[in-house]
């Protein structure tokens, strides 16, 4: 059965049409008003951010530039050594979680962290790795030896109760960062020394 026609009208009525949003460059003006909204109403609800800004644009483009362009305490320029170290650990670590490793360097985006790491430290990594290719298999016989060793020890103490093990670990402990300073190393110093024992 064909729908009749008033009935036709009423859903065309109904439906609003789709806004136009603005996509691409952001001009000064488009960030003066969107920090201008920011300050008064904070950073939240971003759907509604965009639209008290009077911008034509979506609320996830506003989220996304207040985050990684105009946020007060982000930090502008080059990565350090030291930054570039901490990437690099973390990252052995967490592996790809970029908020993460972000969260631990005051001032550096999670997209910018990505991004340093995609165009120069993966690079970094991988041609080191490609000049180590003969030494590698031969770390790995040795490594191989390692874990067995560390698995009759294991056994040993496993057998004795494990009273005599001077390895303790707690993964909640470690994975706590609410009280410490984000350059303090320490907590990374203690994994990396377990992590050793193990190569």
């Amino acid at each position: 059965m064909a729908p009749l026609k008033d009935e036709t009208i009423k859903m065309e009525e109904n439906v609003s049409p789709k806004r136009e949003v603005n996509k691409g460059s952001w001009t000064a003006e488009e960030d003066r008003k969107l920090a201008e909204v920011i300050a008064v109403h904070g950073a939240k609800r971003w759907k509604i951010i965009a639209i008290k800004a009077g911008l034509n644009r979506c609320g996830k483009s506003c989220r996304l530039r207040w985050m990684n362009y105009l946020r007060p305490n982000i930090k502008r320029g080059n990565i350090s050594d030291q930054e570039e170290d901490l990437i690099l650990r973390l990252h052995k670590l967490l592996g790809n979680r970029w908020s993460l490793i972000a969260g631990r360097l005051p001032g550096r985006t999670d997209n910018e962290i990505k991004n340093y790491w995609n165009s120069h430290l993966s690079k970094k990594i991988n041609q080191k790795e490609k000049q180590s290719g003969a030494t590698t298999r031969e770390g790995c016989k040795a490594q191989k030896r390692v874990v067995e060793n560390a698995k009759e020890v294991i056994e040993e103490n496993t057998s004795r109760g494990g009273e005599d093990s001077n390895i303790s670990f707690d993964v909640d402990e470690f994975f706590d960062f609410s009280n410490e300073d984000p350059l303090n190393l320490e907590w990374m110093s203690r994994f990396l020394e377990v992590d050793e024992g193990f190569n």
